[in-house]
């Protein structure tokens, strides 16, 4: 079981460490842990992503499924505020906000963003909690 004083631990690639910089810590808010030069280190929500600059591994053509990562939020508010923030910032969406699993005791919210990498990132709000695992 996880501790609250335990960080999720995510490395992905990515092209360019000042646009990232730019996306992940100016436009959507994360904080900066850390910055080398072949990596930056994020406080995301959180947990830790770790961007390893690998200009050769960019996925040329991402897809939603199966490869993304995100946030699961437990108060609706916060997954507004974050949806707020990446329309009145112009974040790239990947997807704008929709209802999956409608009528279903899963059903959620969400949205995707595009990192300038092509990393895909989802934000979720489900209505019953108990279906957040």
């Amino acid at each position: 079981m996880r501790n609250s004083s335990n960080v999720f631990h995510l490395a992905i690639p990515c092209k360019d460490l000042d646009e990232t910089f730019h996306f992940y810590i100016v436009k959507l808010g994360c904080k900066l842990a850390r910055r080398y030069n072949d990596r930056i280190t994020i406080d995301f929500f959180g947990d830790q992503v770790v961007c390893h600059l690998s200009p050769e591994n960019i996925d040329k053509d991402p897809q939603m499924y199966p490869r993304h990562f995100g946030v699961t939020f437990f108060e609706k508010k916060d997954y507004d505020n974050v949806l707020k923030l990446a329309k009145e910032r112009e974040l790239t969406f990947f997807h704008d906000e929709f209802i999956r699993f409608k009528g279903q005791v899963e059903e959620h919210l969400t949205f995707f963003l595009k990192d300038p990498s092509n990393n895909i990132l989802e934000f979720k709000y489900y209505y019953d909690h108990r279906m957040m695992y």
